[in-house]
């Protein structure tokens, strides 16, 4: 990992260049076409009987997986999907992966900036759900992220264990993984003896805002397990604050499904990555 500072501008900046031009370099593709999103727009992976895919692919996976944990946020949901073939890979998957790289030979030196602030601490979040994105299983795709003072700095883009029987499911189940992460968040800067405030996450579906401010069991969730209702538990206490915002402000959506190069970008940009 490099860390660049800009004394100057005040900022700071975690990036992975060269084990990116590593990975490009080992599949010759440094000098391949860009390409403007990790995935295309609309692209869902599912388990097919086309060719088997050529060796190298699992550690091409790995390689990419890494990445996609430490500085680049931005191929998270297209790493995640691939990852889930491991067992069967094709040449369609395969493919997949190259379109990533491509994208990655784009934006080599591209990482994650941090500007100096004046002291205070804001955390928030985001948190969204693909609904039966999975063309094998029609499990959901929970997606959520963090940032601190304008720059992301905890992320995730998991498909759901169970499958949800509607859009105000999936988006609760990630409500619930989202109020997870932003409790360990808490304790973490308690630990560092910063002053923090209930976390704002925000939610772009208003059925599943409904059913986590609303402590009455319906016909549409007293099937829903016992362990994602802690998050309505946890919003009761004041630990979170769940808001809601317009779809074309979901920052956490670029997590959950592939997106038109503007509303990616848009995303990348809002996430704090240069």
């Amino acid at each position: 990992m490099e860390i660049t500072r800009d004394r100057a501008a005040g900022t700071i900046q975690l990036s992975n260049q060269q084990a990116t031009q590593a990975l490009l370099s080992q599949h010759s593709m440094s000098q391949c076409k860009p390409s403007s999103t990790p995935l295309p727009t609309g692209v869902k992976l599912q388990a097919d009987d086309s060719a088997p895919a050529p060796p190298g692919y699992s550690n091409l996976v790995g390689s990419l997986l890494y990445l996609s944990i430490t500085t680049r946020p931005d191929i998270a949901q297209a790493v995640g999907a691939l990852a889930r073939y491991m067992s069967k890979l094709t040449v369609n998957h395969f493919n997949a992966a190259k379109h990533v790289i491509r994208y990655l030979a784009g934006t080599v030196n591209m990482g994650i900036v941090f500007a100096k602030g004046d002291g205070s601490i804001s955390l928030f979040g985001y948190c969204d759900a693909d609904y039966a994105g999975s063309l094998d299983n029609r499990r959901s795709t929970t997606g959520y992220c963090f940032l601190c003072n304008d720059a992301i700095i905890s992320w995730s883009s998991r498909l759901q264990q169970t499958v949800a029987v509607s859009t105000a499911e999936a988006e609760y189940m990630a409500a619930a993984a989202a109020v997870k992460e932003a409790l360990w968040l808490q304790h973490l800067c308690t630990d560092m003896h910063l002053l923090m405030q209930p976390t704002t996450i925000y939610s772009d579906n208003q059925a599943a805002l409904s059913l986590l401010r609303n402590p009455t069991t319906s016909q549409r969730s007293k099937h829903i397990d016992i362990l994602y209702h802690f998050a309505r538990e946890r919003a009761a206490d004041g630990d979170v604050n769940f808001v809601y915002c317009n779809t074309s402000s979901q920052l956490a959506d670029a997590l959950t499904k592939p997106l038109s190069p503007h509303k990616f970008q848009q995303c990348v940009s809002l996430w704090g990555l240069s």
